[in-house]
């Protein structure tokens, strides 16, 4: 048993009308910090504000102005669609004249019409997703975090509910989202945040982060017949001997290389000259996905728990080292702008999108908080 730092200061502001991406593996932090944001767990250190008051002092305000979808469906099986809706307008304080009216609205815009009589026991688990997003939109509120949507839903199902999201930031409302897939976040979000061990190690415009952290192009070749996949390889290893080879199947192979070693002009130069020589089928170059940005820093995550295992406990610090480190003041109750200054140095943004929040910003944050693992 010890103690782990699971969110470790983050910083940022979300905006009205904005969908902001939280991307990381599981154990991130990134739950974590959604249950601190709706007051499901204490934080040790830090402030956020959302809509202008403060998740310490005024949770209930807060709570008010916030709808949320966990990521693990908190339904009652015997329950219907309609009797859950109804059980969320009442708690959410809206007049008996509307409830219906309301329930109604939510049930067409998730289409659960047909469902809305039968136990949510019986449901799929996308509709059980759209049952949980549907509670998150009674009473409208201002700000909605979305942990994992579309988890269980097929590709028609998980479509749908992307237009709705870009229906509901059209309306000035904002988004907070954490999703696995890459696709999703490319479609729906404006920024992301990326969080490895507790902390951001990357926020900004997807662009931003393709660029930023992106490990160049990717060509991927096809050949007319196998027999040429061995001269192609052959092909790169000499005029792109820095080119690292990803993949290779029958007919295909994929090669990733560095955009600061060789410009776009010299690869397709090179390639063009021997697409009837090598017996090229057809070529493609692309940039970086942002899966392969995601994939790098899920890797940094994976190679820092390893480092943790193989060492000795407390780091090779003396008993008395560890304990004066977890006697060590932290923080607590501070204001944002007090823990600007304490911003991770490895932390990469958008030159023009700053990590302070300002006050037209609906969501305002900087917090830690502890938990025991």
């Amino acid at each position: 048993m010890g103690r782990i730092l699971a969110v470790d200061r983050l910083c940022l502001g979300v905006r009205p009308g904005e969908c902001f991406g939280l991307l990381g593996v599981n154990g991130a932090g990134k739950t974590t910090t959604f249950k601190m944001l709706t007051g499901d767990e204490s934080t040790t250190g830090g402030e956020a504000f959302i809509g202008g008051n403060s998740i310490l002092r005024e949770l209930l305000r807060v709570q008010q102005s916030i709808g949320y979808c966990p990521q693990f469906d908190a339904l009652f099986e015997d329950l219907t669609a309609r009797e859950h809706l109804e059980l969320y307008t009442r708690l959410r304080g809206i007049p008996w004249k509307d409830e219906q009216r309301v329930v109604s609205w939510a049930l067409e815009k998730l289409e659960l019409s047909k469902y809305a009589d039968k136990p949510a026991g019986t449901y799929s688990g996308g509709n059980k997703r759209k049952l949980s997003t549907a509670i998150a939109l009674i009473g409208y509120p201002s700000l909605i975090f979305l942990d994992e949507p579309t988890t269980g839903m097929d590709p028609k199902a998980r479509r749908f509910l992307w237009n709705l999201i870009l229906d509901i930031i059209k309306t000035g409302r904002s988004v907070v989202l954490t999703s696995h897939s890459m696709e999703e976040c490319e479609a729906l979000c404006t920024r992301l945040g990326i969080m490895v061990n507790g902390r951001f190690k990357c926020l900004g415009s997807i662009q931003h982060l393709k660029n930023r952290f992106g490990d160049g192009y990717m060509i991927t070749v096809r050949t007319r017949i196998s027999s040429n996949v061995k001269e192609v390889v052959r092909f790169f290893n000499r005029n792109f001997p820095e080119a690292v080879l990803k993949e290779r199947h029958h007919t295909k192979v994929q090669f990733q290389l560095k955009s600061d070693r060789i410009s776009l002009a010299q690869v397709f130069s090179k390639m063009e000259q021997v697409v009837g020589v090598l017996g090229i089928e057809d070529y493609s170059v692309s940039q970086t996905t942002l899966d392969n940005v995601f994939v790098n820093f899920a890797k940094k995550q994976s190679d820092n728990l390893e480092q943790q295992e193989s060492s000795p406990p407390g780091g090779g610090q003396s008993p008395l080292q560890r304990l004066l480190t977890l006697l060590r003041p932290r923080p607590a109750n501070t204001e944002l702008s007090a823990l600007v200054s304490e911003e991770p140095e490895e932390l990469e943004s958008d030159d023009d999108e700053g990590l302070i929040s300002f006050e037209e910003e609906r969501v305002q944050l900087s917090l830690n908080t502890d938990t025991v693992c």
